[in-house]
């Protein structure tokens, strides 16, 4: 537990004082013009990558949930035995189809490929397929399978950092769907894109009711508290909430929420390295590799140490962006399955900012941890209630972030904040609201804010908070992308004021931040 004199003073404020006249000046500079040149001469590979051929062939096409659940498709299903691999580990991948068939795994890179979205790597298979067993419900309402492996994947070499889908088909029927994992690397890069995988495992309800959310007591409706246990070694069943999107099948959220980001970035040739939640809790030392940490999408659940280590490479200079909303709200520590496989299993045991809600009376007191206030790391928090909706209005728009946008103050990008979003911005020096507004619920006020920020780092580099879940759907709309509907709000779809923010914004990053080490 941190106790409460530690959960503000995170970083440290003589560095920032010490530095707040060189970062004025260097944001007074003119924004670089164009897309940032390459930093490193690794940055070609991302480039290289998306010249191969590219398919739409990645898409679900035939996929449907069992009536009763309304979530799993046991015709159909599988998982991974890691949610991040290198070159030259070994995946497990654990395929059960109910009735027996044979499967066959196709395995595809997703990026940019003219448009395509995807690159098939492997066809591995057909195998016999038969049903495995649905694991019984351990402590704190945990599922956990222990299914036999159906294929072990070694990690080719040539297997770029990036986000990967097999695409599982059984052959009796043609049903479809995914098991998803990442290929990291260890090398210097200019971003780093975190997957927000706790959070997609915090979500997944498979086989039915056995979310986080879940307590086991109908009509199921949402539960916020302790005493739940998620575990990664399931599949991952068809997202709850938002929308109802096919391709959800087996993928968790990166379809929904991360997609459309590393789409852009991958078209536009940045050069990006990808991790999992893991990653970034069990190597705090990877994070130094890079120019500007990115935290994508839905990304909720933090473990303790996942915060000290993003809170250390802001420290030593590593530029971040938290593209998101609701972020760096729960916490839950990595644990190991009952085989003693390390960081496979989550509970949610309290909240970040947690004295504080205590204070004021919130549901915070209920948990047995209380994670550190996460708005002197953001820039702002998730504020009560999270979720809603606005429109993105430019409050300051002098700053070099709104260059070449043609935003005037009072302009807005129409429905892009949603369907939770951070307010509430931290007293830190030289911290400037960009956006703000009130947020609303089907026309009805939440008596809320949010705030969109950017604040200088200690040793030049910067962290800016987009304040919204749905930044990345003003990027690109990638195949298969369907756009969410939440709170009366939709957000616009790509608009080029937010491509060029967002550039405005990674230009900066390359030209600050450390040098990338690998």
């Amino acid at each position: 537990m941190t106790p409460p004199d530690q959960a503000a003073a995170r970083l440290s404020r003589r560095a920032f004082l010490e530095n707040a006249a060189a970062i004025g000046a260097a944001s007074a500079l003119a924004p670089l013009g164009g897309f940032a040149q390459p930093a490193s001469p690794k940055r070609d590979l991302i480039t290289a990558e998306n010249r191969r051929p590219g398919t739409k062939e990645w898409k679900l096409t035939n996929t449907r949930t069992d009536p009763d659940s309304k979530c799993r498709c046991s015709a159909v299903e599988g998982y991974c035995s890691r949610t991040s691999v290198r070159a030259g580990d070994s995946l497990a991948i654990k395929v059960s189809a109910n009735p027996p068939a044979p499967v066959v795994i196709d395995v595809y890179r997703l990026g940019y490929y003219g448009g395509d979205g995807g690159r098939h790597v492997r066809q591995v298979g057909p195998f016999a397929c038969t049903p495995q067993p649905d694991p019984p419900t351990g402590p704190e309402r945990q599922r956990e399978c222990n299914w036999a492996t159906t294929v072990a994947l070694t990690i080719p070499p040539d297997w770029l950092s990036g986000v990967y889908l097999g695409k599982l088909t059984e052959q009796r029927g043609g049903l479809q769907s995914y098991v998803i994992f990442i290929v990291r690397d260890d090398r210097a890069c200019d971003f780093l894109f975190q997957c927000s995988d706790t959070t997609w495992s915090a979500y997944n309800r498979w086989p039915d009711y056995f979310s986080l959310y879940d307590d086991g007591t109908p009509p199921h409706n949402w539960f916020v508290g302790p005493g739940v246990t998620a575990s990664w070694d399931r599949p991952y069943g068809k997202y709850r909430q938002i929308i109802d999107a096919p391709l959800s099948q087996g993928s968790g959220e990166f379809l929904l929420w991360e997609f459309p980001l590393a789409f852009w970035m991958e078209q536009h040739g940045y050069d990006v390295s990808y991790i999992s939640n893991v990653d970034t809790h069990a190597d705090p030392r990877g994070l130094l590799r890079t120019r500007a940490f990115l935290s994508v999408g839905h990304d909720e659940y933090w473990s303790l140490e996942m915060f000290d280590h993003v809170r250390a490479a802001v420290a030593a200079g590593v530029n971040a962006a938290f593209f998101c909303g609701n972020s760096v709200d729960g916490v839950v520590p990595l644990r190991p399955n009952a085989r003693g496989e390390p960081h496979r299993t989550i509970a949610r045991v309290g909240k970040f900012g947690g004295h504080r809600l205590a204070a004021q009376g919130k549901r915070a007191h209920t948990f047995p941890v209380q994670g550190p206030d996460p708005a002197p790391l953001m820039g702002a928090r998730t504020t009560e209630p999270a979720n809603g909706g606005a429109d993105w209005t430019c409050v300051k728009a002098d700053h070099w972030l709104f260059a070449g946008t043609g935003m005037k103050n009072g302009d807005a990008i129409r429905g892009l904040v949603g369907w939770e979003h951070h307010g509430q911005p931290a007293a830190l020096p030289g911290l400037e609201v960009l956006a703000r507004g009130p947020v609303f619920s089907n026309g009805r006020p939440q008596n809320t804010e949010y705030t969109a920020t950017i604040y200088p780092g200690p040793k030049n580099n910067f962290v800016f908070n987009a304040a919204t879940i749905w930044w990345s759907d003003g990027l690109s709309a990638p195949p298969g992308y369907l756009r969410p509907t939440s709170h009366g709000n939709t957000p616009p779809g790509p608009d080029a004021r937010v491509q060029r923010i967002t550039r405005n914004l990674f230009d900066r990053f390359l030209a600050s931040g450390p040098t990338a080490r690998g």
